[in-house]
């Protein structure tokens, strides 16, 4: 535990992507990138229907284009996010300041927290216009698949940037104890007699 900071060594150590791939934590952040492409992909791929005698597409949530417009918009920010905070893991055994990495720790812990009330957010529109859609809107039943995957990779994220939550509320209270303890007990020079 010597010569840890905020959960990472001293800084300038080499990395090493195999066991930078077998954290949780990097393991969480890949499945919530992956989980955001799919939320993404189903809705601009199938998320607008139209009826047989209409040229104009709607969104397959009941019509309401404000709930394809949020899974697009969330899931593109959520891909980029999680794009922001991988390459910031990488980084950060270089981030040779403590209070740059306690920010840096910080920062994860506020955005994984937001992002998880963000998709319960989702989960809970995204699955009330689904189940209030009728019939009649979509004859062909098209694009049902792409909502339901939409709907489920939305309910999976919540509990992926939750854990990623956790963890990272974990190291940072791990590594708050760690400076603690060695401002605490950090050999004093010995005093001078006069």
């Amino acid at each position: 535990m010597e010569g840890m900071a905020y959960g990472a060594g001293k800084a300038g150590g080499a990395f090493n992507p195999i066991t930078f791939f077998q954290q949780p934590h990097t393991i969480l952040r890949i499945l919530s990138w992956f989980f955001s492409i799919v939320i993404f992909g189903s809705i601009a791929n199938e998320g607008y229907v139209n009826r047989p005698d209409e040229a104009q597409e709607f969104c397959i949530f009941n019509r309401n284009q404000n709930a394809c417009n949020y899974g697009l918009f969330m899931g593109t920010l959520a891909f980029l996010c999680c794009l922001v905070f991988l390459a910031l893991d990488v980084y950060f055994p270089q981030i040779s300041s403590v209070k740059d990495r306690k920010k840096a720790v910080l920062a994860d812990v506020g955005v994984s927290a937001f992002w998880s009330f963000m998709w319960f957010v989702g989960f809970c529109f995204l699955t009330n216009q689904w189940q209030v859609a009728k019939l009649e809107d979509n004859p062909l039943r098209e694009g049902g698949d792409a909502a339901r995957a939409a709907i489920t990779f939305a309910f999976f994220s919540i509990f992926t940037w939750g854990g990623l939550t956790l963890f990272s509320m974990e190291r940072l209270k791990s590594v708050s104890f760690q400076e603690e303890y060695q401002k605490l007990f950090t050999p004093q020079p010995p005093i001078p007699l006069i």
